[in-house]
């Protein structure tokens, strides 16, 4: 019988600037340096609210009064990609909202209160795998909207340009087009009219497949899981200007190659079976927490027959956020606060 994954909880507190609270791990223990959410492990019998209460009061003398669920991390054990590793930890983190008291370091060689935007600086503040992307669930879009096919006529485009005006209005801060190679020139047409939308709201707009039009129009790129083997030399340059770079993965091979890459985020999936992927069996909830746990510093949103409300359970599986196509519809229930 496998072993049970160790279970740990987190916390993210913030002050009245908005900076997060980073605790430094101290010599002697794993990740010894590394800066890290405070916590700690949850005990037998213990639920995950109450063993995060405690740890905080061992560990900063403060009493936590209220949180709330923010994104569970899972960690699988290092081994070669061709084998199937088991999850061996889940790091369970809450958005503190309440507490009372001094913070002080009782465990910890130092505490730090850091801008949000901060975090990605690996190099400064480094931090163990599993608390990585929690500065993605924090800051990051946590919804994706992909574009479905449209015919090309000017009020069949004028359509899509509503939907999407709409779907900013109520939050959306990612969206990616999605135009096949057939039609060149109306990716061309969608993407110059899309980009000054997007950035009047601060979204991020990904174009699918295109690195030389992302590099032009100075957006965002989505690699095509056949792109990861080659891709395209502008790349390189999308990442170090800073540009949003993700990819479809649908296998271990797949979701490493784009870690290895360096890309931002990848869309996994699919979770549930779709009519855009005809004849492949949805990976299922613990299918995605499988794969996603190989390489859980890098933020994964789930695809494949998913909506907006889904969030909150995906999240509980390690997913950065959902994305999708048809379950993304203006004034839906649930679709205000896109953003989160």
């Amino acid at each position: 019988m496998a072993k049970a994954a160790l279970a740990v909880v987190a916390a993210v507190l913030a002050d009245p600037a908005g900076r997060l609270l980073l605790a430094r791990r101290p010599e002697g223990k794993a990740h010894a340096g590394l800066w890290e959410f405070p916590g700690g492990k949850v005990d037998p019998g213990e639920t995950a609210l109450a063993a995060l209460r405690r740890e905080l009061h061992e560990e900063l003398g403060i009493q936590l009064i209220a949180a709330e669920p923010l994104i569970r991390v899972p960690v699988a054990a290092e081994t070669d990609h061709a084998v199937s590793p088991g999850i061996v930890l889940r790091l369970e983190v809450w958005r503190a909202t309440h507490w009372q008291g001094e913070l002080r370091p009782r465990e910890h060689s130092a505490l730090a209160w850091v801008e949000p935007a901060a975090l990605a600086e690996a190099s400064r503040w480094p931090m163990p795998p599993a608390d990585r992307p929690v500065r993605a669930a924090l800051e990051d879009p946590a919804r994706v909207w992909i574009t479905p096919p449209v015919a090309s006529n000017a009020a069949a485009e004028a359509e899509l340009l509503a939907r999407a005006e709409a779907l900013l209005a109520e939050g959306l801060r990612r969206l990616q087009l999605r135009v096949g190679p057939e039609h060149p020139g109306q990716r061309q047409r969608l993407a110059q009219a899309l980009a000054p939308r997007c950035a009047a709201v601060g979204a991020e707009l990904l174009v699918h497949g295109d690195a030389a039009l992302a590099e032009a129009l100075g957006l965002g790129l989505h690699l095509r899981a056949a792109q990861l083997a080659e891709p395209p030399a502008a790349l390189a340059r999308l990442l170090a200007a800073g540009r949003p770079c993700s990819a479809a993965v649908h296998n271990a091979g797949e979701l490493q190659r784009a870690a290895d890459l360096g890309l931002g985020s990848v869309l996994l999936g699919p979770v549930r079976a779709t009519p855009t992927h005809p004849g492949q069996a949805g990976l299922g909830w613990a299918g995605f927490e499988a794969l996603r746990a190989r390489v859980p510093a890098l933020p994964v949103y789930a695809l494949g027959g998913l909506d907006p409300e889904d969030l909150a359970e995906a999240r509980q599986y390690g997913a950065q956020g959902v994305a999708g196509i048809r379950g993304f519809r203006p004034g839906l229930r649930g679709a205000s606060g896109l953003r989160c």
